[in-house]
């Protein structure tokens, strides 16, 4: 199937790195639209065919898909670009990633009743290890999803939702959720540079240990909680630092409140 990948910012990128590099797209079959020379240069790198702007896509093209991965401040403008392919007879999905921009304003921006699909990935998608949510309206078709579904697939784990009133808890936690990963093995690389670690051993240290343990606890049958326990001995030194950690006030009040900083800014994006 041909697809349109429209921007190819970080996230479009990810999207890009994960269907050529696991052959789920052959590269002659992917067409992205990006203005700026900087990232248009490297989606070119990717052996994709790429263009400056919609005008320049063939004019006898039929994509399967349309994947939308721009700013949400300007997904309006952007579509009216590529409503010809919303036409009736036209077999066209369009799909996008644009945080908090609802279905119903993608289809005013297309044409009423054009199938649309609602996608929240993160980051990681670029080495295959995505969180994809996807949500649907009524007019995209089962074999529509599921190309969508096999298109997600080839850059991490599909989950699809009904209730599209969920994707701003979905991008405050999984959307966002890397940055906030990023940001605590930035600081367990600093705490332990401040403990009298070198450098680069502190920030091996630290990106080991989170990776590890998110495997372990994907592997484990124990929950997240119990798991803690186990690494946890009474009086130990792992116990010293969760007294810290979990206090009131401690690491998860602070994440209970950046998710909902997220979530609240998601709401206000798609207004």
């Amino acid at each position: 199937m041909s697809v349109v990948l429209v921007g190819c910012g970080n996230m479009g990128f990810a999207m890009l790195r994960g269907w050529i590099g696991t052959g789920t797209l052959p590269p002659g079959n992917v067409h992205v639209v990006e203005p700026l020379d900087t990232l248009r240069l490297r989606a070119e790198d990717q052996g994709v065919n790429v263009h400056s702007t919609a005008a320049s896509l063939p004019a006898a093209l039929a994509p399967a898909i349309v994947i939308v991965a721009v700013k949400p401040q300007v997904i309006g403008d952007v579509l009216a670009d590529y409503g010809r392919y919303a036409q009736p007879g036209r077999d066209t999905i369009f799909v996008s990633v644009a945080a908090g921009v609802r279905i119903d304003r993608l289809e005013h921006a297309l044409a009423p009743g054009a199938p649309v699909v609602r996608v929240m990935p993160n980051t990681p998608a670029a080495v295959g290890h995505g969180a994809m949510v996807m949500c649907a309206n009524p007019s995209v078709t089962d074999r529509q999803l599921a190309a969508v579904r096999q298109l997600m697939a080839a850059s991490g784990e599909v989950t699809e939702i009904a209730d599209e009133a969920l994707m701003d808890a979905v991008t405050a936690v999984s959307g966002s959720g890397p940055a906030y990963v990023f940001h605590l093995i930035e600081a367990l690389s600093e705490a332990g540079r401040a403990v009298g670690l070198p450098d680069e051993i502190a920030g091996r240290l630290a990106m080991q240990t989170v990776f590890g343990a998110a495997a372990y606890a994907r592997e484990s049958a124990d929950d997240p909680g119990t798991l803690r326990e186990q690494v946890t001995s009474p009086n130990g030194t792992t116990a010293a630092a969760l007294d810290v950690l979990m206090r009131p006030g401690g690491l998860a009040a602070l994440i209970g409140e950046a998710v909902t900083a997220a979530r609240d800014r998601a709401v206000e994006l798609g207004r």
